[in-house]
């Protein structure tokens, strides 16, 4: 079982750490899509993230489009959601990464964080 779920994240796009992220953002390589529900992203994201909570991805995907020459890096709380959403991506076409640890390892690591008013 282990073995399976490991195979199906390799296939949802490799992780990178919160000072990858900030360097591939910085430098315009890369977009960041947070996959958490609106009111999760409302309470706390990483700044410029886009929200496009997972169960909605199937249907919103195409918002990305004008960004597909970029890296597409997805992230939620845990990494519980982001390896579906990234495994859709990349069937769409797109290159996906994840954040490793998700918000919690960005917060746990005191990376900043911006709350929609």
């Amino acid at each position: 079982m282990y073995a399976y779920l490991l195979n199906e994240r390799k296939k949802s796009g490799k992780t990178i750490g919160q000072h990858e992220l900030v360097s591939l953002i910085n430098s315009g390589e890369a977009i960041l899509v947070d996959v958490r529900a609106a009111n999760d992203f409302s309470q706390g994201h990483i700044q410029g993230a886009i929200n496009i909570p997972h169960t909605k991805m199937s249907n919103r995907f195409v918002e990305l489009e004008k960004e597909k020459s970029k890296l597409v890096v997805l992230t939620d709380q845990y990494g519980q959601h982001a390896p579906s959403a990234g495994k859709l991506l990349m069937s769409k076409g797109f290159e996906v990464r994840r954040l490793k640890g998700g918000m919690i390892e960005w917060k746990e690591q005191n990376m900043p964080v911006v709350r929609k008013k």
